[in-house]
């Protein structure tokens, strides 16, 4: 007897600058691969169609800004508590409806600052989760990019962060260091979160792509 194939869900739009088309695309093909059946909408609506979400095991979003109504943002949150993964990067969820405080709680985190616009910048595996699956095997990572600097809370499992130094004329006054891949449970799901991504270019980083590979599979029921 054969299994269930498992449903992907991929949920993109919002502010076009971070090419939410083009950089799902670039995973849909691995999803399939995985043996996942893809569904792909530039509606959030599909999250207040209960029936709909029972049956997704994984929602993939890539949707920086826009606003999500009551029933779709309960309808979103209800699902993942009943054990639909939720996975993304960069603004497509951690810039995601700014005035929904409920999603934030249940992603763990959010956008508050590029602290100095494109720069280089290194990324750093945490030393006491450097055997998690996501990041197994993986070392510092260096970009060239949108450093975010995120405010996330203490039932968030980091597993790598970034610093963001402060430079000539800046407010804050010691390196802060932010979280910059986690995950985090949620009533039966998973969440997964990657603060990189801002440029097509970012998410084609072998170990970038490594960890979104790998993060999409761990968060999905």
């Amino acid at each position: 007897m054969t299994g269930r194939v498992r449903r992907a869900l991929v949920v993109r739009g919002g502010w076009p600058g971070h090419a939410p088309v083009e950089a799902t695309e670039l995973f849909a093909p691995f999803l399939k691969e995985s043996g996942f059946e893809v569904t792909t909408t530039e509606t959030l609506e599909v999250y207040a169609d209960a029936d709909f979400m029972a049956g997704v095991d994984l929602v993939v979003q890539c949707w920086t800004m826009g606003e999500i109504l009551p029933d779709e943002m309960r309808g979103l949150r209800d699902a993942v508590a009943a054990g639909t993964g939720f996975a993304g990067w960069h603004g497509g969820v951690l810039d995601s409806f700014r005035m929904a405080t409920d999603y934030q709680q249940m992603v763990g985190g959010q956008f508050v600052a590029h602290a100095h616009d494109l720069v280089h910048y290194t990324v750093e595996i945490a030393p006491d989760r450097a055997d998690h699956p996501i990041v197994d095997g993986l070392g510092t990572i260096e970009l060239f990019s949108e450093q975010y600097w995120v405010h996330t809370d203490s039932a968030v499992d980091v597993l790598a962060t970034t610093t963001v130094p402060p430079l000539a004329g800046d407010p804050w006054h010691e390196p802060v260091v932010c979280p910059s891949v986690w995950t985090r449970r949620w009533g039966a799901g998973k969440v997964f979160v990657c603060a990189e991504g801002h440029q097509l270019a970012d998410l084609e980083v072998p170990e970038i792509r490594t960890i979104i590979e790998r993060g999409l599979l761990w968060a999905a029921r």
